[in-house]
């Protein structure tokens, strides 16, 4: 069976173009979008020289989402909302992955609820199927050794089981182990996860991910 098409909207900041790079590495055509179509079409260029490929494709964010089966939100988290609102008809019909973490700054403190993934499911409604994932993933690590593991483990959240396998094996793909930790309601407490890796990575001067140990798969 074919890949699946899939767009990374925002995604020419480090973990969105990560991401890209280890689709498309593993097969999948990738669109880049961007608020601007010249940006998108800038970086999916670099992307397809670090890979020498031409699968990676660049366009603006609503354009990405209307040529691709499943949509990555990697946008900056205070114009996460309003991101998914300007795009709500574009995101119709799609499995949205969900990758933001709300982070309080300063003191990088968790959010509360209700989850990133829940705000974006209730404002797109019933024509898109909302699913968490790769909140925690640190950005280099994406860039790094592209045909190697990642040492993270991605917790996905979703209230429909087979979007979020669709995301587990999206996971794998790219390198890393998918394991779901309930529904889109517990995001909240994976976003407030990367809180934690900030001030612990900040603290103890290293690259700290979640690994989660004792499950049989």
């Amino acid at each position: 069976m074919s890949k699946p098409v899939i767009a990374i909207i925002g995604g020419t900041g480090q973990e969105g173009t990560g991401l890209a790079l280890r689709w498309a590495h593993a097969g999948y055509q990738v669109i880049i979008g961007s608020r601007q179509a010249e940006r998108a079409e800038a970086t999916a260029a670099e992307l397809n020289e670090i890979l020498d490929t031409d699968t990676i494709n660049g366009l603006e964010n609503s354009q990405a989402a209307a040529q691709a089966e499943i949509c990555v939100l990697t946008v900056v988290s205070k114009v996460h909302a309003s991101a998914v609102e300007s795009l709500k008809d574009a995101l119709q019909g799609k499995l949205v992955v969900d990758a933001t973490a709300r982070v309080i700054f300063p003191q990088a403190a968790p959010p509360g609820p209700p989850s990133a993934g829940r705000i974006a499911q209730d404002i797109l409604g019933e024509g898109a199927t909302v699913v968490t994932a790769f909140q925690n993933v640190p950005a280099k690590a994406l860039r790094e050794n592209l045909g190697q593991l990642v040492q993270s483990d991605v917790l996905i959240c979703g209230d429909e089981m087979e979007a979020v396998e669709r995301v587990i094996a999206l996971t794998e793909d790219a390198g890393m182990r998918g394991l779901y930790a309930g529904g889109l309601d517990n995001g909240y407490v994976v976003e407030g996860i990367t809180a934690l890796l900030i001030t612990m990575n900040k603290h103890y001067k290293g690259h700290g991910t979640v690994q989660i140990a004792g499950l049989k798969q």
